[in-house]
């Protein structure tokens, strides 16, 4: 019994991150940089969670109201950039600009995101390779 705590906790030490390293993702992997997009909509639901925050917006496309979930960067991330939670609330309407999804879902990576009271912030997620990262020379 005193030999299966110590193999039982590295193996769940060795699980673990590996788990994490399958939910992040890169920019190219799953978005297009070819296809920016503007979307206008009422916010309906907020995911400020790790490592990635969602909104979902309801957008009007020619008479048909889509949801889009907009992905943005860690909470943290946001938040230092000047992007917080209490800066957005359900019914709100947002202007997102972003790409889009490489699977053809009603998913963008939210890139720019015009608040409520007119401010612009970064809801991007930092270093993942897309348009605007400087370490793979995008602006």
């Amino acid at each position: 019994m005193k030999r299966i705590l110590p193999i039982a906790t590295a193996a769940i030490g060795l699980v673990l991150p590996v788990s994490q390293a399958f939910a992040h993702h890169s920019f190219a992997a799953e978005f297009d940089g070819n296809k920016a997009v503007r979307l206008v909509g009422k916010l309906t639901k907020i995911e400020w969670t790790n490592p990635h925050s969602y909104f979902y917006l309801d957008v009007d496309l020619n008479g048909k109201v889509v949801n889009w979930a907009c992905e943005g960067g860690a909470p943290g991330a946001l938040s230092r950039r000047g992007f917080n939670r209490g800066d957005i609330k359900l019914g709100d309407t947002l202007v997102v600009d972003g790409y889009l999804a490489r699977d053809g879902s009603h998913l963008i990576d939210a890139r720019r995101v015009t608040l409520p009271d007119g401010r612009n912030v970064s809801g991007a997620s930092a270093g993942d390779g897309g348009p605007g990262d400087e370490r793979n020379g995008k602006k």
